[in-house]
């Protein structure tokens, strides 16, 4: 245990604190020694326990304050927090529908792709078809031309 000589009041205390809590302890007094003095200053010598007991309920309802100040941000929070939450959700379903739509985008150029090549094929031979009997037809005429 560390001990920490402090001035309150005009008067020396000695106060303990765990070893590397000194500066800490010495910033509190500090605060709760300027807090007194204000109060001091503001409505005159009322006496050290009445001056005191003041500072005490001040620093009390600062500390509560700060408290509730502490809980209404960790409600906030909590709020982003699940609209976060509900926002990456709908990020995600988005993207999800969108890879389904480029999947299903996707299959129907093969289906079509295939559709083409298929037609194509069937064309050309639809071509040559015409064009072996227009040349048989022609043949033909050129026989019965000749005979």
């Amino acid at each position: 245990m560390a001990n920490v000589s402090i001035k309150f009041n005009g008067k020396e205390f000695l106060l303990s604190c765990e070893d590397g809590q000194e500066e800490h302890l010495e910033e509190l007094l500090i605060q709760i020694n300027q807090k007194f003095n204000n109060l001091k200053n503001d409505l005159g010598n009322l006496g050290e326990n009445k001056l005191l007991l003041i500072t005490a309920v001040k620093v009390m309802d600062e500390y509560y304050e700060t408290k509730k100040k502490v809980e209404q941000k960790k409600v906030e929070l909590k709020n982003l927090s699940e609209k976060f939450k509900e926002l990456k959700s709908l990020v995600y379903e988005y993207k999800d529908r969108k890879e389904n739509e480029i999947k299903e985008l996707n299959d129907n150029h093969y289906r079509l792709k295939n559709e083409i090549e298929i037609n194509q094929k069937n064309y050309e031979k639809l071509i040559d078809e015409a064009a072996d009997e227009i040349s048989n037809f022609v043949e033909k005429a050129n026989l019965e031309n000749l005979s």
